[in-house]
């Protein structure tokens, strides 16, 4: 390796251990989003699977906690950190596809920089572990492609089925991996060797406590995923969704850059065969089946994770690879000088805006009722209610609510959803002494939002009403309700709508 290519790859190290280290200071500041509460309750209760999702992200969130304790940044830890070895992965990725220290380290910063790698492994979901995986799937098919090697297709298995873990998702990978076999001529010995189907059985093994689960219980978490690529309407309006939202996630001059580099994979045979091939399959079939899925129903922004890592390689093949002519080659050298900086800009302005809303003048955005802002001081104003009326415990009407009190509230206390039971079926619940004394519920306090209670208890008072409040604006209002006399079982055990 020269000097120059050796200072590019310590700068790249140096820079995006920065960007981990911008998020570790975001993630102690930013109060836990709903979801976020509600994984972190899984977290305690660790299973081969759950109602919404398989269980990578619970283990991913205890294992920040073990380290930093039941906190924002603890819940946060691990998924942050968790962009080192995706960095790595697709670093390594990018230099075996399309050589060369430059299309490396570009397209490891640019996927840092995107809000998706930003904000989706700062606030934890599925998709964080998700992008991971999907850099090791990328990275060691591109070591199948280089070395011939039958056992780097155990690696890929692994990799593959550690996705399946994350989300269901992952499944696109093997209608991938099949497309880029057949396409290239000199990858279809592998169809007739027994290594990629090894490597199907390691992802199966990997994958087989999220089989195990359902199995157990009726398949419902396949049952409901699944069930979204049921058609039972045609509604084309949602495709116009998906462009402006992956801009934003990819962030407008990452975008550009992506685009122009998939032109060039697909239009004009930029790099060998089979590497343009990998990238575009990865991409592309994924995709596909979002466009199709939008056809029918809303796909949400973040559900692109897993072609992020192809999308960053195809933005810096476009920024270093591809002979453009002087214009596009402007606009490309514009996109990559200003593509950092201005992702950076945009993941601060992000987090000062969900924290304080001082940007939009504290009036609503999109993030005021997903982020927890204002939930530690209502929850000591709703314990304080819960002592003085010697409730037992509180009730909620949703998983969100159930899951920022859980966290914000005194350890140990007793939060309990009282519908759909299916979300809490690995934790246990809670005792009969608990549920018979008097009870609290939190819920909206707008007019009309009581006949729950109503409907199960002889006795509903209203003994208080809260406002969550991000700075000068009134987020939420909860009316707090006393309950007494209970017409039956607290806990609705009906069967989610999936097994009705």
């Amino acid at each position: 390796m020269s000097a120059n290519d050796a200072r590019l790859a310590r700068n790249t190290v140096l820079t995006v251990l920065a960007l981990v280290a911008l998020r570790l200071v975001a993630a102690a500041w930013t109060p836990l989003t709903f979801d976020e509460a509600y994984y972190w309750m899984w977290s305690k209760h660790l299973a081969g699977g759950y109602y919404d999702h398989p269980p990578a992200v619970a283990y991913v969130i205890r294992a920040g906690t073990l380290i930093a304790g039941d906190t924002e940044l603890g819940v946060r830890l691990a998924s942050i950190l968790l962009a080192l070895p995706m960095s790595f992965a697709v670093y390594r990725a990018a230099a075996i596809l399309f050589g060369g220290i430059r299309v490396a380290a570009t397209a490891t910063i640019l996927l840092n920089v995107t809000m998706m790698a930003a904000v989706g492994t700062m606030i934890v979901t599925p998709d964080a572990p998700l992008l991971v995986a999907s850099s090791f799937v990328l990275f060691f098919l591109a070591k199948v492609l280089e070395t011939g090697r039958g056992a780097w297709w155990l690696a890929v298995g692994a990799a593959v089925g550690v996705a399946l873990l994350s989300k269901y998702t992952a499944l696109f990978f093997g209608l991938a991996i099949l497309i880029w076999l057949a396409t290239v001529p000199k990858l279809r010995r592998w169809l007739i060797s027994p290594w990629p189907y090894l490597g199907g059985l390691v992802a199966l093994a990997v994958f087989a406590p999220v089989l195990l689960w359902n199995a157990e219980h009726h398949w419902v978490s396949f049952l409901k995923q699944f069930g979204r690529a049921r058609v039972e309407n045609f509604r084309p309006a949602f495709i116009a969704e998906l462009v402006p939202t992956q801009v934003a996630f990819a962030t407008p001059l990452v975008f550009i850059l992506g685009a122009m580099g998939l032109h060039a994979l697909f239009w004009r045979n930029t790099g060998a065969f089979a590497a343009r091939m990998l990238v575009n399959t990865m991409f592309w079939t994924i995709v596909a089946y979002f466009v199709w899925h939008s056809l029918h129903a809303r796909v949400e922004a973040n559900w692109f994770a897993p072609v992020y890592p192809a999308l960053a390689i195809a933005a810096a093949v476009a920024a270093h690879l591809t002979p453009w002519d002087t214009r596009r080659r402007r606009l490309a050298d514009f996109c990559l000088r200003w593509a950092a900086p201005v992702g950076v800009a945009l993941f601060a302005f992000l987090i000062v805006q969900a924290n304080t809303g001082v940007f939009t003048f504290y009036r609503r955005d999109a993030t005021v009722r997903s982020v927890g802002v204002g939930w530690r001081e209502l929850a000591g104003a709703i314990e304080a209610v819960r002592l003085r009326t010697g409730a037992t415990c509180i009730l909620t009407p949703d998983y969100g609510t159930t899951g920022w009190l859980a966290f914000y509230l005194p350890k140990g206390s007793c939060v309990v959803q009282p519908t759909q039971r299916i979300r809490w079926v690995n934790m246990p619940e809670p005792s009969a002494a608990q549920l018979s004394g008097k009870l609290l519920f939190v819920d909206d306090a707008r007019p009309g939002a009581r006949s729950w209670q109503t409907e199960n208890f002889s006795e509903v008072e209203r003994v208080a009403e809260f406002t969550r409040m991000r700075g000068p604006l009134v987020v939420e209002t909860y009316g707090i309700d006393l309950l007494e006399g209970a017409k039956g079982s607290v806990l609705d055990r009906s069967p989610p709508p999936e097994l009705q």
